[in-house]
């Protein structure tokens, strides 16, 4: 059993002795460790060169190769309304924890100061650009998500004219995919140089800092868990729901926790709603698209690092009109690019993109991804446990 979980969990372990390694050069040397910096660019900037025609490859072939979803009916309908809600329900939760509870105390008092964001007058600049070369340039991405997402979709309405097209996306895709695992090789070289040259410039407060969030993070999963699964499963299906729900959820808790992979946790989940009695026509729809489109836990994580990224640049995180596009990057990161491969990279470049953070926030909020990998894999696998039970319901009383 140590020895699967190690297995599973061998890549994130290899990442954070590096990290931890760096670190300990930084407390060390301080700024001396600055000669390491060029080591860290060198993959800071690989995933900056990939993340335009991986966004590209990625939405458009899952969009163009989707199959029809009219068959879907009220499940379809009403499982997209409980992921969303459920989904801002998190993010929410999540907003007030870190507003209460600050991520970090660190404060840089450089050039990277902004003023918050005018929704209003932003909002043309967010989702377009004037030309089509801009799409290029990874200080776009919601315009190109936007035209990415058109496009495939535009592939799809073609029908067998553009079937090649399809499968030309879907090659590039898979090869995008698997130039990112090659660059993650050099991550242990990059992270622990990356987090030399922080912690020599920053001072060991940047770990703390960290450990502040992963605590942070880990508290406030473990309540929402607790306190928002059992009201979805209370709306379901009153206090037999509850018990159900507790009675056969260890499965699926420990699998998302050992595996830390919604995919992987798929069976243990179909299992679970079949000790639970619950509508197969619904649970067969619902588990599969929500392994892949539903993430509770990423939407909180989403909150988590924007926090992060607003105190460590001295900006504050309390105008409306930062918070609201907070709340869509977090709904869009756990219904919309939860389903995307890379997703979490392509979440973590809007957060830069959307807020004009300097290009060293991307690494910082990465590191964030891995540290919460764990408990944010639990909330995203149990949580379509409970919003099954609520489609169910839903389902059931509209057939009546």
């Amino acid at each position: 059993m140590f020895k699967k979980i190690f297995k599973n969990y061998r890549f994130p372990i290899i990442l954070l002795i590096s990290i931890i390694i760096g670190s300990i050069i930084g407390i060390i040397f301080k700024d001396k460790a600055n000669v390491l910096e060029p080591l860290g660019q060198v993959f800071i900037n690989m995933l900056f060169v990939i993340v335009v025609p991986l966004v590209f490859t990625t939405i458009s072939s899952s969009i163009a190769n989707m199959g029809s979803l009219k068959r879907l009916g009220k499940i379809f309908k009403n499982m997209i309304f409980i992921f969303i809600i459920t989904s801002l329900i998190a993010s929410v939760f999540m907003l007030i924890g870190v507003l209460i509870f600050k991520p970090t105390g660190i404060v840089e008092n450089g050039e990277y100061v902004k003023e918050s964001i005018d929704l209003g007058s932003k909002i043309v600049e967010m989702i377009t650009v004037p030309d089509f070369y801009h799409l290029l340039s990874k200080s776009n991405m919601l315009p190109l998500i936007i035209f990415t997402i058109l496009f495939g979709f535009c592939v799809r309405l073609c029908g067998e004219e553009a079937k090649g097209v399809a499968k030309v996306l879907t090659s590039l895709s898979k090869v995008m995919l698997k130039m990112i695992n090659v660059i993650m090789w050099y991550a242990p070289i990059g992270l622990c140089a990356y987090f030399a040259t922080l912690v020599g410039t920053y001072g060991p407060e940047l770990i703390g800092s960290y450990a502040k969030s992963f605590i942070l993070y880990l508290v406030m999963s473990i309540l929402y868990y607790v306190i928002f699964y059992s009201l979805y499963a209370y709306l379901a299906y009153k206090k037999k729901g509850v018990k159900v729900f507790y009675k056969n959820i260890l499965l699926s808790t420990i699998t998302s926790l050992g595996t830390c992979s919604s995919l992987a946790s798929l069976p243990a989940n179909i299992s679970t709603c079949d000790n639970m009695d619950l509508p197969k026509d619904v649970s067969e729809v619902v588990l599969p698209i929500g392994a892949t489109i539903h993430m509770e836990g990423s939407s909180m994580a989403s909150i988590l690092k924007i926090a992060f990224l607003f105190s460590i640049f001295g900006r504050s995180f309390t105008g409306i009109n930062d918070i609201l596009i907070a709340l869509l990057v977090a709904i869009l990161s756990g219904v919309v690019m939860s389903g995307i491969p890379g997703g979490g990279l392509i979440g973590e470049m809007l957060i830069v993109s959307l807020y004009s953070f300097p290009s060293i926030a991307f690494p910082m909020i990465a590191t964030i991804g891995w540290l919460v990998d764990a408990p944010a894999t639990c909330l995203n696998v149990v949580g379509d446990i409970p919003s099954t039970m609520l489609i169910s319901r839903l389902v059931d009383e509209e057939s009546r």
